[in-house]
């Protein structure tokens, strides 16, 4: 545009680039430290040493967006989003998922009566065979955690 000047001081188009670059770069590792937080640094460096170009842009969407921008939220605890993760895992049939946010809950504060009681919320509302389906998946993951203590 005639007239008007370019901004020297970083609030032009690079400035703002540059802005979003270093929110993301932010999220990303708050993302982390909640993802470690809650699945344990075990997990989190077992899937991160099976990045490979195919799913490395997946893996930063879900750090950034799930862990970084939901998780790290102020509105619920990270036990209720635990619980309602497992809801949402065992309603959609999400299993293997269901069985890492169970893992989990050996960090997340959430106890089995917690999980017990969010499975027969399931049975009401997500229905019966996706509650029936989850609570096998339950019992197996905490039978595998009893047997790894």
């Amino acid at each position: 545009m005639v007239g008007r000047a370019r901004p020297e001081n970083g609030s032009g188009r690079v400035g703002r680039a540059l802005g979003r670059t270093k929110v993301a770069n932010d999220r990303y590792e708050q993302g982390m430290a909640m993802r470690r937080s809650v699945l344990g640094n075990a997990h989190v460096d077992r899937a991160e040493s099976k990045k490979t170009p195919f799913d490395e842009d997946f893996q930063k969407l879900i750090t950034e967006a799930a862990w970084g921008s939901v998780w790290t939220r102020a509105g619920l605890t990270t036990r209720e989003r635990s619980l309602l993760t497992i809801a949402f895992m065992a309603a959609l049939g999400h299993h293997d998922e269901l069985a890492m946010h169970i893992r989990a809950t050996a960090n997340t504060g959430a106890t089995i009566e917690d999980v017990k009681e969010v499975l027969l919320m399931v049975a009401i509302y997500g229905g019966v065979p996706a509650a029936n389906a989850a609570i096998a998946v339950a019992k197996r993951t905490y039978a595998e955690m009893d047997g790894a203590a």
